[in-house]
């Protein structure tokens, strides 16, 4: 025992104590560092923000993550991020939930989620069903499920399902991509940006759904009309349908261990309970098998994304300390961005410029300014949501479908501004009408 016999630790050393691990942990003050530092980090972030918004370095090998990597290292290296503090920049919450969630798909791909809905939905509609279909198919589980991953899954199914009808796949590719970036509008794992808004802003689950989610149904039903105008009012049928081969072999006991888990996990999310957490002790669960090899699994998750998101926390880390955050600030306060329609003006233009992940991540300080935050977070992950539909480039979801289409179908970049700009619009009209006036 120490102390004066009524405690077991002198107070005042514990004050000291706590207060030298706090002041050890405070953010650089930029007053405090280099002309060259500070000239760095502005070169750091800008040729980074540059590959963002590119896809990739003019002349180089370099994407997206590559960037994020070689810029955190460079923000450490030039002591705009000290070491130690490197750590402090990285919101691990958003990682657990975002690492998570992609190992609740991956299994509900091996275990034949995917292939077992595409067999029950071809049986049942017919052609002129088949577009709301995949849209609010598509819609509901990237509500819920992070809308990459859905995009993964269910190019595929659209290609098979188009084969199987004797229609022309083109605009149900498309309503892959946009009904997937509507319907992840509605919660805090629909897609990374809104995870990273949910860990800053501390919005409950269910609080952004009942917000969001409306949006997300309004956006599905002026997708349907829109893509029902442009392509398949007037369709025309191919020369003959592909016949259907033998169903995949499901198994139906792994298949409903899955289903379990994620009712499970979805009812704590709307519970109220930490997302993170909730869809950790899923993911763990889902790892207790006998019949999967957990490689499988480890090849389903999207590794880059993830580190994608650590090099980019340490990029605007080192932004922050040198004061570009503040500079924003003040830019931000010049250009009246507290206007709700100012605001989501630009998010949704920068989203399209640099991609929603970074651009989440450069407006993310200047939110918690504005006179009411909350509506400032959901502003931005509505606008930086939606504006993903306007290009190819707009969002990763888009890319993707583009992408696992090409073997058999090739979407030019004008054919999808043809489909894009008016869903955006539309959408976006009415997610900024909805947030403004129904508070």
């Amino acid at each position: 025992m120490r102390g004066n016999g009524t405690d077991a630790y002198p107070t005042d050393w514990i004050a000291r104590r706590i207060d030298a691990r706090y002041h050890r942990r405070l953010p650089i003050s930029p007053a405090t560092l280099s002309e060259f530092t500070r000239l760095a980090a502005y070169a750091v972030f800008l040729c980074s923000y540059l590959v963002f918004a590119l896809g990739k370095f003019p002349g180089m090998k370099i994407d997206r993550p590559g960037a994020a990597i070689i810029g955190a290292v460079l923000m450490v290296a030039f002591r705009a991020v000290r070491p130690a503090d490197a750590l402090r920049f990285i919101d691990f919450g958003t990682i657990v939930l975002l690492f998570s969630m992609m190992l609740l798909v991956a299994y509900l791909h091996l275990d034949g989620f995917f292939d077992w809905v595409t067999e029950w939905i071809a049986a049942r509609i017919r052609p002129q069903h088949l577009l709301p279909t995949i849209i609010f198919l598509c819609g509901a589980f990237s509500a819920f499920l992070v809308n990459d991953i859905i995009c993964l899954m269910m190019t595929p199914f659209t290609l098979k399902v188009a084969r199987r009808m004797g229609v022309k796949p083109l605009p149900y590719l498309l309503a892959v991509a946009t009904a997937s970036n509507i319907g992840s509008v509605a919660t805090i794992t629909g897609n990374p940006q809104n995870m990273l808004i949910g860990s800053f802003s501390g919005i409950r689950y269910r609080a952004f759904l009942l917000r969001l989610g409306p949006v997300a149904v309004a956006g599905l039903l002026l997708d349907w009309l829109l893509l029902w105008l442009l392509y398949t009012r007037r369709e025309e049928r191919l020369d003959r349908p592909v016949a259907s081969t033998d169903p995949p072999l499901i198994e139906s006991g792994n298949l409903r261990k899955a289903g379990i888990v994620i009712v499970l996990v979805l009812a704590g999310f709307l519970a109220g309970l930490p997302p993170a957490q909730v869809a950790a002790v899923g993911a763990a669960l889902m790892l207790i098998t006998r019949t999967r090899e957990p490689r499988l699994v480890y090849d389903e998750v999207d590794w880059g994304l993830l580190v994608f998101f650590v090099g980019l926390f340490l990029i605007v880390g080192g932004a922050e300390n040198v004061g570009l955050t503040a500079r924003l600030l003040a830019t931000g306060q010049r250009w009246n961005l507290q206007n709700s329609s100012a605001f989501a003006l630009v998010t949704a233009a920068l989203s399209n410029i640099v991609s929603n992940v970074p651009a989440v991540m450069l407006l993310k300080s200047m939110v918690p300014q504005f006179a009411d935050p909350r509506q400032g977070w959901l502003l931005l992950a509505m606008a930086s949501t939606l504006a993903g539909n306007l290009t190819i480039t707009g969002s990763v979801a888009n890319i993707i479908v583009v992408e696992r289409a090409k073997p058999e179908v090739q979407i030019t970049f004008g054919e999808y501004l043809r489909a894009g700009v008016p869903i955006t619009l539309c959408t976006l009209a009415f997610g900024w009408l909805w947030l403004v006036l129904f508070r």
